[in-house]
């Protein structure tokens, strides 16, 4: 699929590699000001059995070439892997090698989704953690594991119930929300929604409020590294890491 760039260059230019059954383009673009032009690309299709084959294809840093060259050819200053799964499957290693290849690739900054979470995570003063999720096992396990791995301490790790054939595009804004809710741990000082399939922007204040703690998404972290990374800031209204404390 070509890239997307709606709109004229009016300042910083992003690039988003997603992987390629990712939906949720028009949300994302919410956290991005007008002022930043965002390229999006998507990985070539990969075949697979279940959830692990299909982020462990998906995680490979060699389905990021194309896409990377195209962006970078394109003028984009940073580029983000915009994938969870992809990018927690390998562990930190795998991470690195993923950051580390886009660079190969030609890109002058590079990151992941997985990599900008633990980054939000530490910039709101996390340390336990509630997850909710939408993954089946062993997938569930690989996140919890990466995370502990960043230094955070899981302590509570939430599935959004969908069973091995459901679409997670089918999880609506009631059903992450209510997870969430569920989900939460007492002894939690942040909660973190997993997976750039779900529908998270104008959730996070809400659910901020109600549990009285910082709600980061998959989503909401990718776009404010991405921003972070070219001197900008994400919009989101009350969300806490968007905040210029957090930001900075």
């Amino acid at each position: 699929m070509p890239p997307r760039s709606p709109g004229p260059a009016t300042g910083r230019h992003v690039g988003v590699v997603a992987s390629f059954d990712f939906l949720r383009e028009e949300e994302f673009r919410r956290w991005l000001p007008p002022s930043v032009r965002c390229t999006v690309t998507l990985t070539g299709e990969v075949p697979y059995r279940d959830n692990l084959e299909l982020v462990s294809r998906l995680g490979r840093p060699d389905v990021l070439a194309e896409p990377v060259r195209e962006l970078v050819g394109r003028g984009a200053e940073t580029v983000g892997y915009l994938c969870t799964a992809c990018s927690f499957a390998d562990g930190v290693a795998g991470e690195r090698a993923l950051r580390d290849a886009m660079t190969d690739f030609g890109a002058r900054q590079a990151l992941t989704t997985s990599g900008a979470v633990t980054e939000a995570l530490r910039a709101v003063g996390a340390r336990r953690l509630s997850v909710v999720h939408p993954y089946q096992e062993p997938v569930d396990r690989l996140l919890a594991a990466y995370l502990e791995a960043c230094g955070f301490d899981v302590v509570a790790l939430t599935p959004l119930g969908l069973d091995a054939v459901e679409d997670v595009y089918a999880a609506d804004e009631q059903r992450v929300a209510d997870t969430v809710v569920r989900g939460d741990h007492a002894g939690a000082d942040a909660l973190f929604i997993s997976c750039t399939a779900l529908p998270t922007y104008d959730l996070l204040a809400r659910l901020e409020e109600r549990l009285g703690k910082a709600v980061v998404s998959a989503n909401q972290a990718t776009a404010w590294a991405l921003l972070r990374a070219v001197g900008e800031q994400a919009c989101g209204p009350r969300q806490r890491l968007l905040c210029r404390g957090a930001a900075d």
